[in-house]
């Protein structure tokens, strides 16, 4: 392709207005997660408990809102102050919830359905992380960390507030929080995070600010399709194992355990570095 016309496609990426089509894929997605959630239970919650289940699901649609703003200190029912965007969200969650016999659910949980639905989801997610760190750049100019925090957890809310969300449908999952076992929606989030910071507050990036939008765009989008089609979970697990033995006490607890077994006699001591388990929980 063109660079001029690879640089005009990327200007017009940045410029995608994400109301109504998405948000309403962001919807989709969020409320598709939560059937998943509840499983083989799902209609009969929603049937018994429809306020539960209606709130349930925009606390997991607007859960980077909610949480970065309570971080930052502003108020938190402020991400409901879009009347339009709260309406479509209602109207997607009725629908996939309680459309006749179940279809629209079964349409959108149709392969190809699902990930053009998904693709777009990640473009609302590059979009999201953006604004958090272009918000947080605002109210604290140098504070990398903040930004950083706020990116991510725009990028990925709904899995910061899976435990409370749960907890309003009555379950106490205290395993569940993300910081244990981080998805790969979070680590990817973070990296767009600190991607972005390196664009806005240094001169190490030259190039220009819509390619670098566009790249992280097309990241999350191809490891969203890979993570479908290929069964690619987290692409950061290995290097998290390597950082992990070398910096993190895995060598010297493996040399440990050899010298443990050399003193006890054992002529053929087995090494072996902690490693951490590749998550594959939904993002």
């Amino acid at each position: 392709m063109d660079p001029e016309n690879f640089l005009e496609l990327a200007n017009q990426v940045t410029k995608l207005k994400m109301y109504p089509y998405f948000e309403m894929a962001h919807c989709i997605i969020s409320c598709l997660y939560m059937r998943e959630d509840l499983a083989a239970g799902s209609l009969p919650f929603s049937r018994k408990h429809p306020l539960a289940c209606w709130i349930s699901c925009m606390c997991s649609i607007y859960a980077g809102g909610i949480l970065s703003n309570f971080l930052l200190g502003e108020p938190i029912l402020g991400v409901f102050k879009n009347s339009n965007s709260l309406m479509l969200a209602t109207v997607v969650w009725y629908l996939i919830f309680y459309s006749p016999f179940d279809m629209i659910y079964r349409f959108c949980k149709f392969l190809p359905v699902k990930i053009i639905l998904s693709t777009m989801k990640e473009v609302i997610r590059c979009k999201k992380v953006h604004d958090g760190v272009s918000h947080a750049a605002k109210l604290y100019p140098t504070g990398y960390l903040i930004m950083a925090l706020i990116g991510t957890i725009k990028g990925n809310g709904a899995a910061f507030m899976r435990l409370i969300e749960r907890i309003l449908r009555g379950v106490w999952t205290p395993n569940a929080v993300e910081i244990m076992s981080p998805t790969f929606a979070t680590k990817a989030s973070l990296a767009a995070s600190i991607i972005f910071i390196i664009d806005k507050k240094t001169d190490y990036i030259s190039v220009p600010h819509s390619l670098i939008y566009f790249g992280v765009v097309i990241f999350f989008a191809y490891f969203k399709l890979s993570s479908m089609l290929l069964g690619i979970h987290d692409p950061f697990v290995p290097f998290e194992n390597l950082f992990c033995a070398i910096f993190m006490g895995g060598i010297f607890d493996a040399l440990q355990h050899v010298l443990a077994n050399a003193k006890k006699g054992d002529d053929n001591p087995k090494v072996e570095i902690p490693r951490r388990e590749e998550a594959k929980k939904k993002d």
